[in-house]
């Protein structure tokens, strides 16, 4: 079936960079012995109000106290405002600091490519994922770029890297199953998608993106399902007619009609 890539391309894209997988560019828990150090809440998942909360409550903290461990959360609160300009800076202060910090260079990767500086982040990345001890976050981070930058079969590559080094990272199989959807193999992407929401670290983000990739397969009983398990019923609704208004944009909802 040969749909329209463009329309649905930028909107992944955006689902990927600010969604779940949003989940590899996000602030996200990284457990010490995976190749991870400091966790940080997932503060996409807020609703606005309390990560606006967050961001005035970690930027008075910075002030008093501009640590580590602060920059890393505030500079990530900041991009889930899409303040990522701010973000950007936050870490090239604290890069100052910890020049060889791990776990700064990853977090300013991330705010550099929240912010649109793909190749910038890339070098950093290439200067911090070490071959003889790869950092599975640094890797997911590193494909997540490279589905910004439409390279999607590269982008896998390095998410499957990843899964060797942290089979159960529920944050790797959702940024797979985007990197699926983002090249319209939407098969696959609803596998690796259910496969994420069955683990036990799941978010409510890879929940919603499971319903979206059901949805754009033209099944909307159950993507309203879905939806409604962790949605408001005015919200459900306005994602089912994003649903369709994105089908309909590509040419599909006629065929989807027809076969129904």
């Amino acid at each position: 079936m040969v749909i329209q890539q463009k329309s649905m391309l930028q909107r992944l894209k955006l689902l990927a960079l600010a969604g779940v997988a949003a989940v590899a560019l996000n602030a996200c828990a990284s457990p010490r012995g995976a190749g991870g150090g400091t966790a940080t809440p997932d503060f996409s998942s807020m609703s606005n109000e309390a990560k606006h909360a967050a961001v005035q409550d970690l930027g008075a903290k910075y002030q008093q106290k501009p640590n580590k461990q602060t920059a890393i959360y505030f500079a990530a609160a900041l991009r889930a405002i899409g303040q990522t300009g701010q973000a950007v800076s936050v870490l090239e202060q604290a890069r100052l600091q910890h020049k060889n910090d791990e776990e700064i260079a990853l977090a300013y990767a991330k705010a550099l490519a929240a912010d649109g500086k793909f190749n910038r982040a890339l070098n950093i990345l290439e200067a911090t994922i070490r071959p003889e001890r790869p950092n599975w976050n640094a890797l997911s981070v590193k494909g997540a770029i490279y589905d910004q930058m439409g390279q999607n079969a590269r982008a896998r590559e390095l998410y499957n890297q990843a899964l060797v080094i942290a089979p159960n990272q529920p944050s790797l199989y959702a940024n797979l199953g985007l990197s699926y959807a983002m090249s319209n193999q939407l098969d696959q992407a609803e596998a690796a998608l259910r496969r994420a929401v069955s683990m036990p670290q799941s978010t409510r983000k890879v929940r919603l993106n499971l319903a979206l990739v059901v949805g754009l397969q033209g099944r909307f009983d159950e993507a309203r399902s879905l939806y409604a398990r962790e949605l408001p019923a005015e919200d459900v609704e306005a994602n089912m007619a994003y649903i369709r208004a994105l089908l309909t944009q590509q040419n599909k909802w006629d065929r989807i009609k027809g076969s129904s």
